[in-house]
């Protein structure tokens, strides 16, 4: 199977062999753990297994969120959780704030520099590695420029679109993964005829508020959203849009 295609799995799948970082005790009381074996913990499934999502991977992925700040923000924590180096590029910097406050301090009082966020603009980026890998958080419109496209292994760059745009269709269909979730009826019939799956539009249409639809080469899932005590308290109560 190749690394496009284990984007998504269940607690037994073979992930491969995660790197080992350090955090301090106060993010991993803030922030939920990763999965076993480098998949992050996303959610569970049908029969209540957990699902995990392999977000930094030995190869340039790209993932695509429609719908949601709060799972997009969620993410971005827990891949911090694992010593990930997140660059946020946004327009509405006040709304990651919550990823500052769960990095905390270091012993000097000043903010942890797992995150940086910053304007929607081409900026210069640290390179992904093992033992450092980066998550790129592209927030901006429904039809986003190519601005941190993922160059290397090790860097993902995630692209948090509000809503399905017809001329999103390449940044979409062309993810590693694209996490959705509840669609309006319009919306969820033009991500049919994007992945050309049958009844994907009224699964989409229907789902509730801790729901998302991940699809993939191969996969396509729904997952029900799960969120921490420690979580609900920086981002509250898990919830479509924002």
């Amino acid at each position: 199977m190749t690394p496009r295609g284990r984007m998504l799995e269940n607690k037994a799948a073979d992930l491969g062999v995660a790197p080992e970082f350090t955090v301090s005790p106060e993010m991993l009381d803030a922030i939920s753990p990763s999965g076993d074996r480098g998949g992050m913990v996303l959610g569970c499934g049908a029969q209540g297994e957990p699902l995990s999502v392999s977000v930094l991977r030995n190869a340039p992925t790209r993932i695509a969120l429609v719908g949601g700040l709060y799972l997009a923000r969620q993410m971005a924590m827990r891949a911090m959780a694992t010593g990930a180096w997140v660059v946020v590029a946004t327009g509405r910097p006040a709304a990651w704030h919550a990823l500052t406050r769960a990095a905390g301090q270091g012993p000097d009082g000043r903010p942890v520099p797992l995150v940086q966020i910053r304007r929607l603009t081409p900026v210069e980026l640290p390179r992904g590695s093992e033992d450092g890998p980066l998550l790129v958080v592209h927030d901006g419109t429904a039809v986003p420029q190519e601005l941190f496209p993922p160059r290397s292994p090790w860097q993902t760059t995630l692209y948090v679109l509000p809503y399905l745009h017809p001329q999103a269709a390449s940044t979409v269909t062309g993810a590693d993964l694209a996490l959705i979730q509840r669609l309006p009826v319009g919306q969820a019939q033009l991500a049919e005829r994007m992945w050309r799956l049958p009844h994907l539009a009224q699964q989409l249409s229907s789902l509730g508020d801790d729901m998302a639809v991940a699809i993939g080469p191969n996969v396509r899932l729904p997952i029900r959203l799960i969120t921490t005590p420690s979580e609900q308290q920086l981002l509250g109560p898990v919830r479509r849009g924002d």
